[in-house]
């Protein structure tokens, strides 16, 4: 995609016309590192930490909807369905034990590798996609509690 910009940026450079949003990579990249612009600081983990305490409300409501929504569902003959019950999904994870925020960041990568909604078959993409969400939400929760964060 990059290599795509690149080649239009070029083409237009050619055809003389000046690109609509000039954009200097490098300066970006030193106003970046020169440290006078703060990505994130105590007060962005801060209200990380604070917007965790207001998602259980939300997450049952979402764990909800997802029966919901599948409570219509029909498994094919012979096919056992994944489970979205997050007491499953957090075994399957193994959030029970202490992990680091890099175990957690290659658990979250293996886990959306075999359950990501486009790398299943097209009647469990509903359930997939719940899945991942729960997954996230267990997966986010864990790095709140070990101060990780994102």
């Amino acid at each position: 995609m990059l290599d795509d910009l690149f080649a239009a940026s070029d083409a237009a450079e050619e055809a003389g016309a000046k690109p609509s949003i000039p954009f200097d990579y490098l300066a970006v990249a030193d106003e970046l590192h020169s440290g006078r612009i703060r990505v994130a600081g105590e007060a962005v983990a801060a209200e990380y930490r604070e917007t965790g305490a207001d998602m259980a409300a939300e997450f049952a409501a979402l764990l909800e909807q997802a029966r919901a929504a599948l409570a219509d569902e029909q498994p094919l003959p012979q096919e056992v369905l994944p489970p979205i019950d997050p007491d499953a999904i957090a075994a399957e994870l193994g959030l029970d034990r202490p992990a680091t925020e890099l175990d957690l960041s290659r658990l979250r990568r293996s886990f959306a590798f075999a359950n990501h909604p486009d790398r299943v078959a097209p009647h469990l993409r509903q359930r997939a996609m719940i899945r991942m969400q729960v997954a996230n939400m267990l997966i986010d929760d864990a790095q709140r509690k070990t101060g990780t964060g994102r």
